[in-house]
């Protein structure tokens, strides 16, 4: 189902959404997922329910109303925490594993890159690099980096 009038959201007591669906059936801890998280991160959300089924897909939205739309926007940000890479200070070496200490919009911090296909490159010169630990970090266009992040990030493109 994806018409917006036919379900509710809201948050209960202990901070779960609670879907209340077209029949008035109540849905208590009610998962957004969705479907093309970089590409299309506003179009294809699913509302998985606590068995692992979809309750209601929704095609777009910025066609909610606005409190649907701000406590699922609230729910896929914590779900979605991928810190956005602006600055690389240094690089321990240009082989793999390697360390990487850099500068995100959540603070510096330091990972480890495995293998060179953790650098995945996204459409627009946007690059997703996953760490070791599975955190995903963001360039969103690398022509913004200074140009010394630029060419540390060359050796491994």
């Amino acid at each position: 189902m994806s018409d917006h009038n036919t379900f509710e959201i809201e948050r209960d007591a202990f901070g779960r959404l609670v879907l209340t669906d077209a029949q008035g059936e109540r849905h208590v801890g009610v998962t957004p997922v969705r479907a093309f998280p970089l590409s299309a991160p506003g179009e294809g959300i699913s509302l998985v329910g606590s068995e692992g089924r979809e309750l209601v897909w929704i095609d777009r939205v910025e066609v909610l109303p606005a409190q649907t739309r701000a406590l699922l926007e609230e729910e896929l940000a914590v779900r979605d925490f991928a810190p956005t890479l602006l600055k690389l200070h240094r690089v321990s070496s240009f082989g793999v594993p390697s360390t990487w200490t850099v500068s995100t919009d959540r603070g510096e911090t330091t990972f480890v890159l495995k293998a060179e296909e953790d650098i995945r490159r996204l459409e627009g010169g946007a690059l997703l690099i996953a760490s070791a630990h599975g955190v995903q970090f963001r360039i969103t266009d690398t022509k913004t980096l200074d140009r010394a992040s630029r060419k540390l990030l060359e050796r491994f493109r």
